[in-house]
């Protein structure tokens, strides 16, 4: 992946003067915030403790990497659906209970990591294959689709703007409109529920007034620590694990086609040095540590690779600049709270793009690693996950999933968890394996849910 011509054109940040390196770290900033805010204005999880973190997890991601690799962690959108879960009981699961079964998904990173250091890429891959891991992509976004049109329901016209906003900037745009268009669509159709929604207007004053301008980014209510009490409850929390943990199998393959996409921009191969298994242990220990204190999952994001290519300065003390700026900015619940009034229209409008773009890149997976789908096993395969993903979630009544008791506490998988857990088992145990990871890049490096709106 080395391109002499493209390091040769590459600014070093340090010779630009420090003006020029502030503006560059406010412009990483600026394309990874639409996106890293939405995740909790959606979820319900406190926006100042996600900047917090997305800040946090960046630095402690360059600590691991050896400061070689310049990505910016941001909030995923692949445990969107980690939220919002039901119990055996029809009981809502707390963001607090979530929170630790994404915490314990951080942790198979750290697995995987080992098996990646142990046995290389190659021989792990051969188990999450495109078969399994496109349509469990695939699933991940049609299993949200109903929340997204739940959310439109509020006010269409609201909803519309910012679809047409989206989709505007993403197929017209120049420069960083194309780069950010999830956050104009969020502006666009903010401002024009603010004109004709009186409510949400009212709204906004109301929250904005009473917050402060300087206050803590964490809440100790929010985080997964605060479990531990007398009311707490150990089936729940065992539940959020087994269905929460599994989903990380599909991130993982996200990740290596982030540090892929980065390479080749930059030219330089981190998939080698410092290698993948470095890579994967920053974002599973950013991943873990975000969700014990209440914040979304991290994932390395495309966003900051489209300004990599956009600016050609490839310097990671850039991306770590927009960390501190993004830490900075978490101390100001003024600014939450702007976040908080959004209009639920607006966020189920860009929501239903980015559910929508999280299908459709599961089956970008499937089609340029050109699965062949004239083979049995591979249609069994990908039925099978489809149909219990979407089926458990929405064919179950109350309970979105299977229940099964453990001596005196009743565990629920969700449809996406045993989904994917069966296409890993049937793949490994029916015959015609034919997926080589490694021998097909562009394939292997098309799952990207951190530029959703690409």
């Amino acid at each position: 992946m080395e391109n002499k011509n493209s390091q040769e054109a590459v600014y070093d940040a340090r010779s630009l003067g420090t003006p020029k390196m502030l503006i560059l770290g406010l412009q990483h900033l600026f394309a990874m915030f639409g996106a890293t805010v939405l995740v909790p204005a959606i979820t319900g999880l406190n926006v100042s403790t996600t900047l917090l973190f997305a800040g946090l997890g960046t630095l402690l991601f360059h600590l691991v990497t050896g400061r070689k690799v310049p990505a910016f962690l941001g909030s995923s959108f692949a445990f969107l659906g980690a939220y919002g879960l039901i119990t055996a009981s029809g009981q809502n699961i707390p963001l607090t209970y979530s929170s630790f079964g994404v915490a314990a998904a951080g942790l198979v990173y750290l697995v995987l990591a080992l098996l990646f250091k142990v046995f290389g890429a190659r021989k792990v891959m051969r188990f999450f294959p495109p078969i399994v891991t496109g349509p469990v992509i695939i699933a991940i976004g049609l299993t949200l689709s109903g929340t997204a049109i739940q959310s439109c329901s509020a006010n269409w016209w609201v909803a519309l703007v910012a679809i047409l906003v989206v989709v505007a900037c993403n197929i017209w745009g120049k420069g960083m409109v194309k780069i950010v268009p999830i956050l104009l669509g969020v502006v666009a159709s903010y401002l024009f529920a603010m004109v004709v929604d009186p409510a949400a207007r009212a709204n906004l004053v109301a929250k904005v007034a009473e917050a402060k301008w300087i206050g803590l980014p964490v809440i100790w209510e929010n985080t997964a620590f605060s479990i531990f009490g007398k009311d707490f409850d150990g089936g729940m929390l065992l539940t959020a694990i087994i269905t929460i943990a599994p989903i990380s199998l599909a991130t993982i393959v996200e990740h290596i086609g982030d540090m892929c996409a980065i390479s080749s921009t930059v030219g330089r191969n981190y998939v080698a040095d410092p290698g993948l298994h470095r890579t994967l242990v920053g974002d599973g220990l950013a991943t873990t540590i975000a969700a014990l204190f209440g914040a979304p999952a991290n994932t390395t994001y495309g966003e900051n690779t489209g300004v990599l290519a956009l600016s050609r300065v490839y310097d990671p003390k850039v991306i770590r600049l927009a960390a501190v700026f993004a830490i900075a900015l978490s101390f100001c619940p003024k600014f939450a709270a702007l976040i908080v009034a959004m209009p639920t229209a607006t966020m189920g409008g860009v929501s239903l793009v980015l559910y929508g773009m999280i299908s459709a890149v599961g089956v970008r997976n499937v089609v340029e690693n050109q699965v062949d789908f004239t083979k049995s096993r591979n249609v069994l395969i990908a039925a099978v996950i489809l149909v219990l993903a979407i089926g458990l979630k929405y064919g179950t009544g109350d309970v979105c999933g299977i229940v099964f008791h453990l001596g005196g506490i009743s565990i629920t998988l969700s449809g996406l968890a045993i989904a994917a857990l069966v296409g890993i088992v049937m793949n490994a145990v029916l015959p015609g394996k034919d997926y080589e990871f490694g021998t097909n890049e562009q394939g292997d490096t098309s799952v990207n849910f951190g530029t959703p709106a690409k």
